[in-house]
């Protein structure tokens, strides 16, 4: 639907600039990630990296087992998806399916960085192609690298990924990274059991609720076990009842 003013028309198409040099279409993306009405986080510290997402079961009669925002892409690589969840399934199985198609040529796991750089460049591509439309999801990627370490990449719908210390994506975006920024300014290299708590207590701070053990879930990657792993519900108690016990 176009609109009135300098912009009607212009949102029509993803490949016509508007006279500000706006595209909408990629600007529109960017809003379908929040209408998951999720938000994620990735933290990087020392020897290791984590993400966390809410959990959210949409209807009762759901398996809530079926229900993850959480994807192994490779032995060491993971991530988590926040947007459209078809989408974020679909960008899942290429990441998987280049992660594949790069051990097979060269005989050894791909990157986090390299997956991060071949997934913008196809997301980057669909900004400019007719038939194609960006993709409504984000993606937050966290690996064990070994020559590099912990690894922790943001992969964006307009193609643009970038490594991090501390980043977030959905609902509450903003306001999680200004938090991080005052944690991470204050210790940058955390130990892993830090990282974790971190990562909840950032979660947990901007949507102003505390969290059961089935309310969200994390995944990390550590150099003791470089293997991309989900915490138990076990583990998840255990890191919620250590942050509640410190604060």
């Amino acid at each position: 639907m176009s609109r009135g003013g300098s912009s009607a028309g212009f949102d029509r198409s993803i490949t016509i600039f508007s006279p500000e040099g706006r595209l909408y279409q990629v600007e529109y993306a960017f809003k379908a990630i929040n209408q998951s009405g999720l938000t994620s986080i990735g933290v990087r510290g020392k020897d290791s990296v984590c993400v966390i997402s809410q959990r959210k079961i949409p209807d009762k009669l759901v398996d809530e087992e079926t229900v993850t925002h959480l994807y192994r892409i490779t032995k060491n690589t993971g991530c988590v998806m926040t947007g459209m969840v078809a989408d974020s399934d679909m960008q899942v199985q290429r990441a998987r399916y280049e992660a594949a198609e790069y051990k097979y040529e060269y005989g050894y796991d791909m990157p986090p960085d390299m997956i991060s750089k071949r997934l913008a460049d196809i997301g980057q591509s669909y900004t400019q192609i007719a038939h194609m439309r960006p993709l409504g999801c984000c993606m937050i990627l966290i690996g064990w690298d070994q020559e590099k370490g912990a690894q922790l990449y943001r992969v964006d719908p307009a193609g643009f990924f970038c490594g991090f210390r501390a980043c977030s994506a959905g609902t509450k975006q903003t306001e999680c990274n200004n938090y991080l920024e005052k944690k991470i300014k204050k210790n940058s290299m955390m130990a892993e059991n830090d990282v974790i708590q971190t990562a909840i207590a950032a979660l947990s701070h901007v949507l102003a609720t505390d969290f059961k053990p089935s309310e969200i879930e994390i995944g990390v990657v550590s150099e003791k076990s470089p293997t991309f792993r989900k915490l138990t519900e076990a583990e998840l108690d255990e890191h919620l009842n250590a942050l509640a016990e410190r604060d």
